[in-house]
């Protein structure tokens, strides 16, 4: 198996082993200055690797191209244009010019801008991103690409991110040329964490809410959840380990380094987890990795759903970003053995604690979602308030800083684990703090807001433009300083004692955290409406601005794409909920009711003598249900016509919040309720205990 790993491993990748391999040595030397420098593109070296790619391609059994790109609505497209090209004597030849791969020209009408772009004007170009690999999916060379208007706005999530890598890349440059080194670029990486159910695909096509909306919207709790913890990294069920074998496989052809697979907590949920990349390729990667769950699961029986909260009551899904900035050298969150002394790591801690603390409400913006909203604050995911956790040895090393006080350096302790045989561990002082939403974990930042079914270029976009802006202030500063030993100490010491607030070690879960946030002033904004003004705030604007990332115009469109969203999401889900209750639940509860009754009254005519106590019993609960279901129906449809009639989004989606969702809490509280009494054989919907547990 190992020897076939090695073999499959990238082999649908044009990467650069293969460009190497095939491309004259000037050609590939030019591209590699484009993909390790930065530098242009030259047309004609375009021209000679679409050449070499499309017979690569081919010889994979590549009959199309696309252009692979990330329009607003966070998920990938593609529009497959075929090689073949007919010529005037009835045949036909294989073309596909530089032209061809560095530029195309989809319709993009349909796709959410904003207002970035009228229908008048409804071409969009896309641009080759070199930097991330060509493959070939479903026999077709896909692409990675920009995605921008004719005006040249960011109609996509690539663009900015990509804007912002160069940003940060740039700023850090200037910091490390003071520390006396000299390099060409600074990446920032990321690895996520993708979390995810599986369901069978029978129970999935019995469920309109989840066929419709990606979650559950009705269903009472299984007898048995989460609590007994036993699926946690329990034994892989043999249809799942099938369908996980087949998944890495796929990815490994594509050069996904997919790495640990495991059960979560969560009944029917798992997780994988990839190596670490450059952030613009994790993130392409961590897209494909979702379009391969959902396309092989259906092989075995199953259907992969990636819904931030399919399941009330039991864990939603999230996503890790776990982000970290390197040379080809060095990782520069690397605190090494003595991380007082390590001054150039303090100065980048530094500079990302600051950028935290002030842009905290712009980068709570990115994970800002209708199905994350179910997770956040919900003692399963952190709390919508953003702090940092830096663990028990950075804290100290921390507070010496801000005191003025010695550093004498941790106690180093052994953990005796009580066998003899196993080894003794020194006492890890990184991150044990499972509700922390930015926390320091040895060489790196885990920023653990993001939900499963998110596009990772936002949270990534917004914190690497935020360090870009610290490091620059850093470095203005420093390199007019006569001591730049003194003046780096010094501007560490003044970021710790000027945005410490920011640092919290403890539980997040609690009211008393919620109550201290309060009292540091961080900003605490528990839903997606309340949280998305942030991006039309001018400080975040200008932000944006400064750096080239995005400008007024892109983050005004992006914070109308996103209400919008939210109203749309919720919209689907009220009409959704009352389809069903009017045509599948209530029904079912008045036919139920219906037996009932006709069981009490066979008995009283047998004989009047004879009880019909439990069935008066359910009647009356279940007639409370109905006319509870039948009442709050009218309620929910009464609010979703008086949401649907703003014309303002943003009203739109507040009212959406505060109206439509309560209203819905409220049908699906009477139709739970029904389901506990109703009879199995009369409940349409498959139960939590039959999906949940189906081995």
């Amino acid at each position: 198996m190992a020897a076939n790993v090695m073999e499959i491993y990238g082999s649908k990748v044009f990467n650069e082993h293969v460009m190497k391999e095939r491309l004259p040595s000037a050609t590939y030397k030019s591209l590699e200055r484009t993909l390790h420098k930065g530098a242009p593109l030259d047309i004609e070296v375009a021209n000679v690797v679409a050449s070499v790619m499309k017979r690569w391609a081919m010889e994979l059994g590549a009959t199309h191209y696309t252009h692979w790109f990330q329009p607003l609505t966070g998920i990938t497209s593609e529009k497959h244009d075929g090689f073949v090209s007919p010529v005037g004597d009835g045949t036909a030849i294989m073309e596909f010019s530089g032209k061809e791969l560095v530029r195309g020209e989809p319709d993009a009408s349909s796709f959410p801008s904003g207002g970035l772009r009228a229908t008048c004007e409804a071409r969009g170009y896309t641009a080759w991103d070199p930097t991330s690999y060509a493959f070939v999916k479903d026999d077709v060379l896909c692409i990675p690409t920009a995605f921008v208007s004719y005006t040249g706005e960011a109609l996509d999530k690539k663009t900015p991110l990509l804007r912002s890598m160069n940003a940060l890349s740039n700023q850090a440059i200037r910091i490390l040329k003071l520390f006396g080194k000299d390099v060409d670029y600074v990446s920032t990486t990321v690895g996520p964490e993708q979390e995810y159910f599986l369901v069978k695909k029978e129970d999935y096509e019995a469920r309109q809410d989840l066929i419709l909306t990606g979650r559950t919207l009705f269903g009472a709790p299984s007898a048995k959840g989460q609590e007994l913890e036993e699926h946690y990294f329990g034994v892989i069920r043999p249809e799942v380990s099938a369908f996980m074998k087949e998944l890495d496989e796929e990815l490994w052809k594509l050069g996904v380094p997919a790495k640990t697979k495991h059960n979560e907590v969560a009944p029917c949920q798992h997780e994988l987890a990839p190596i670490f990349d450059t952030t613009n390729v994790a993130i392409d990667h961590n897209l494909l990795t979702m379009e391969l769950m959902k396309k092989i699961a259906p092989k075995y029986g199953l259907v992969c759903l990636q819904h931030e909260k399919p399941f009330e009551g039991v864990n939603g899904s999230g996503k890790h970003n776990n982000w970290s900035m390197s040379t080809t050298h060095e990782n520069l969150l690397d605190p090494g053995d003595t991380p007082m002394e390590n001054l150039q790591f303090l100065v980048f801690l530094a500079a990302v604690i600051k950028a935290v603390d002030e842009y905290a409400d712009l980068l709570r913006t990115s994970v800002a979602t209708p199905g994350n909203d179910h997770r956040l604050g919900a003692n399963e995911a952190p709390p919508a308030i953003i702090s940092i956790f830096v663990g028990e040895e950075l804290e100290a090393v921390i507070d010496a800083i801000a005191s003025d006080s010695p550093y004498a350096g941790p106690t180093k302790m052994k953990m005796d684990l009580g066998v003899d045989v196993l080894p003794k561990f020194s006492k890890d002082t990184t991150d044990r703090n499972r509700t922390s939403p930015f926390a320091f974990t040895g060489n790196k930042f885990e920023f653990r807001m993001p939900g499963s079914a998110e596009n990772l270029s936002d949270c990534n976009t917004i914190l690497n433009t935020a360090v870009a802006k610290e490091l620059k202030g850093y470095a203005d500063e420093l390199e007019g300083a006569e001591d730049f030993t003194s003046a780096a100490i010094a501007l560490v010491k003044r970021t710790i004692r000027d945005h410490r607030r920011v640092i919290f070690n403890g539980n997040g879960y609690t009211a008393e955290w919620e109550e201290e946030a309060a009292r540091r002033g961080l900003p605490n904004k528990k839903n997606t409406p309340a949280a998305l003004p942030a991006l039309v705030d001018p400080k975040n604007i200008q932000l944006m601005e400064d750096f080239g990332v995005l400008t007024k115009v892109e983050m005004e469109s992006r914070y109308e794409v996103e209400m919008e969203h939210y109203a749309k999401i919720i919209n689907i889900e009220a009409l959704t909920m009352l389809e069903m209750a009017r045509k599948q639940l209530l029904p079912a509860v008045n036919s139920y009711m219906s037996e009932v009754a006709n069981t009490a009254a066979t008995k009283l005519a047998v004989s009047e003598a004879l009880s019909v106590r439990s069935e008066t019993k359910t009647l009356t609960r279940l007639s409370t249900d109905a006319d509870a279901m039948s009442d709050a129906i009218d309620v929910l449809q009464d609010v979703v016509d008086a949401a649907e009639a703003l014309t303002s989004e943003s009203e739109k989606a507040v009212a959406f919040h505060d109206n439509v969702i309560p209203a819905m809490d409220a049908l699906r509280a009477a139709a739970d309720d029904a389901e506990t009494i109703c009879g199995e054989d009369y409940w349409p919907l498959p139960s939590y205990s039959k999906m949940l547990y189906y081995v």
